[in-house]
C-alpha cells in the first residue's frame, strides 16, 4: 500500500482536533486509557448515564494543554449522544478573553451556547429575564440587542460577547452591571433556558441535557488585586455558582489548580466532593528512565494510523518504511515528545514541511533542535533549579513556582501502578544546561 501524502499531511496537522463522532476522524483515534490510569471518559459518562441520569451533575476534567482533552471530550459527546442525550459542546475561548474572565462572562457564554444549540433543533425559548437585561444595557453597549420573533437569545448574547471580547473598557462596564445580578442570571439560565429546554428535549424522547465547556483550562492564572490568581477566583471562590447549573455539566479547569493549597475547597465547592479527572501524558519512559514499551507502541500507532488509517495495527508496522527511513527514527520521535500528543504531531508536521516521506533521521533531528532551543529560551534561571528538583524527586509541590513548570510544559505528569509521578520535558533534558547539572549531580 502506498502512502497518500496530501491526506497524511492533513491528518498530522497539530491544530486539528479529532471529532470522534465523525467516521472520518474516528479511524485516526487511538485509545490510550491502558497507559493513562484508566477509562477516564467512561467514568464521566457513567456518572451521567447510570448513577444519576435525572439529577444534575458537575464534573471536572483537566490535564496539560494539548494532551488530548478536547478529543476525549468530543468522544464523550459521541458516547452520550448514542444514549439519547442532547450534548452541547463548546469552546469557551470563542466568547472569552482568557486573560480577563469573570463569572458573568462564563454564565453568558453558557447561556449563548445552550440556547444556540436548542434553537438549532427547533426549540425556541422566550427568556423574559434576558429581554430585560438587554434593554438595560443597550445604551452603554451602543448596540441594539433585541429578542424578536421566536427568541434569538444566542444572537443577542453573541452581539454582546463580540463587542466586549475586544474592548476591556466595555467589558468592565458590563460586569459592573451584571455582577450584582449574578444570582438572578443563574436563576434565569436554570428556569428559562435549562429547565424549559430539558422538558422539551424529554418530550422529544431525549434522556436529558449535557453541557461540556472546553478550554476553560486556558484561563490565565494572573494575580488579581486580591492576591488570588484568576483561576483560583473563578473555580474556588465562585465555584459554588458554576456548580449551580441544573443540568449535567463538565468543566475543563487549569491543571495547576490540582496543586493549589485549596484543592480540597475546589473539590468540595465545584466538584461536589468528587476529585477532578486528570488526563496525564502517554508514558514513554518508566520512573527508572527505562523505555515503557506499551506507551511507545501506542504512540507509534498514533503516527502510523495518520498514514494508514484503514489497515490493522500489525500491517501498519509492516508499512513503516513508507513513512520513516528506519524504525529508530519513529522511536526517536515518540521519545522526544514525552508522550504529549500535540507536541508529537507538531514535530512530525515540522518534518513533513521540510521533506516527503520516508522521513529521514537528519530531518527529524533538525526539527527537534529547533523545538529544543525554543523551549530552552523560555526557561528562566529559577525555573531551571525547580526543574532539577522535579527531575530528582519526581514530584511537583504546591507552590505557584512549581505550577508554572506544568503550564509551560517544562514538566509532564504521568501515571503508573504506584500513582502519579512527574518528569522533565525530554527536549529540555538534551540542553547543555541540563546535561551539566546531570554530570554535577552524580
Amino acid at each position: 500500500m502506498k502512502l497518500h501524502l496530501p491526506t497524511f499531511f492533513k491528518a498530522c496537522n497539530p491544530a486539528k482536533t479529532l471529532v470522534v463522532g465523525n467516521p472520518e476522524d474516528r479511524k485516526y483515534y487511538i485509545d490510550f486509557s491502558a497507559v493513562r490510569g484508566g477509562k477516564i471518559i467512561e467514568a464521566i459518562e457513567r456518572t451521567i448515564t447510570r448513577l444519576s441520569p435525572d439529577e444534575p451533575t458537575c464534573q471536572l476534567f483537566t490535564g496539560h494543554i494539548g494532551c488530548g482533552k478536547s478529543t476525549e471530550l468530543l468522544r464523550l459527546k459521541a458516547l452520550l449522544e448514542e444514549q439519547d442525550f442532547h450534548v452541547v459542546y463548546f469552546e469557551s475561548s470563542r466568547d472569552l478573553d482568557m486573560h480577563d474572565v469573570d463569572i458573568s462572562d462564563i454564565l453568558l457564554s453558557i447561556a449563548r451556547s445552550v440556547s444556540e444549540s436548542l434553537e438549532g433543533i427547533g426549540i425556541h425559548l422566550q427568556p423574559k429575564y434576558f429581554t430585560q437585561v438587554f434593554n438595560d444595557i443597550k445604551d452603554f453597549m451602543q448596540t441594539p440587542v433585541e429578542l424578536s420573533g421566536e427568541a434569538e437569545l444566542s444572537i443577542g448574547i453573541g452581539k454582546i460577547t463580540a463587542k466586549t471580547k475586544d474592548s476591556p473598557q466595555l467589558r468592565d462596564r458590563l460586569r459592573q452591571h451584571l455582577e450584582p445580578r449574578t444570582k438572578s442570571i443563574l436563576q434565569a439560565i436554570n428556569e428559562e433556558i435549562l429547565e424549559r429546554g430539558i422538558k422539551e428535549l424529554k418530550r422529544r424522547g431525549k434522556n436529558g441535557l449535557v453541557v461540556i465547556i472546553d478550554n476553560l483550562d486556558r484561563v490565565d492564572p494572573r494575580p488579581m488585586s486580591t492576591g488570588r490568581s484568576q483561576s483560583e477566583y473563578l473555580f474556588i471562590d465562585r465555584g459554588s455558582q458554576l456548580r449551580g447549573l441544573r443540568c449535567h455539566v463538565v468543566y475543563t479547569l487549569p491543571l495547576d489548580l490540582m496543586f493549589s493549597n485549596e484543592y480540597g475547597t475546589l473539590k468540595n465547592r465545584l466538584g461536589g466532593g468528587v476529585a477532578p479527572k486528570v488526563l496525564p501524558m502517554v508514558p514513554v519512559k518508566r520512573r527508572d528512565d527505562g523505555d515503557f514499551q506499551q506507551g511507545m507502541a501506542l504512540l507509534q500507532q498514533l503516527v502510523l494510523a495518520r498514514a494508514f488509517p484503514h489497515v490493522d495495527a500489525q500491517e501498519r508496522l509492516n508499512l513503516l518504511p513508507e513513512v520513516f527511513d528506519q524504525p529508530s527514527t519513529l522511536d526517536r520521535l515518540c521519545r522526544i515528545s514525552g508522550g504529549h500528543v500535540r507536541n508529537l504531531l507538531g514535530l512530525l508536521y515540522g518534518c513533513l514541511q521540510q521533506e516527503d516521506p520516508p522521513l529521514s533521521r537528519s530531518c527529524l533531528e533538525n526539527v527537534i533542535k529547533g523545538y529544543r532551543d525554543d523551549l530552552a529560551l523560555a526557561v528562566e534561571e529559577q525555573e531551571w533549579e525547580l526543574l532539577f528538583q522535579v527531575e530528582e524527586h519526581q514530584i511537583v509541590k504546591g507552590e505557584r513556582e512549581f505550577q508554572s513548570l506544568l503550564r509551560s510544559m517544562f514538566v509532564f505528569e504521568y501515571r503508573d501502578d504506584l500513582g502519579r509521578w512527574f518528569g522533565s520535558n525530554p527536549a529540555l533534558k538534551e540542553t547543555a544546561r541540563f546535561q551539566s547539572w546531570k554530570v554535577g549531580s552524580k
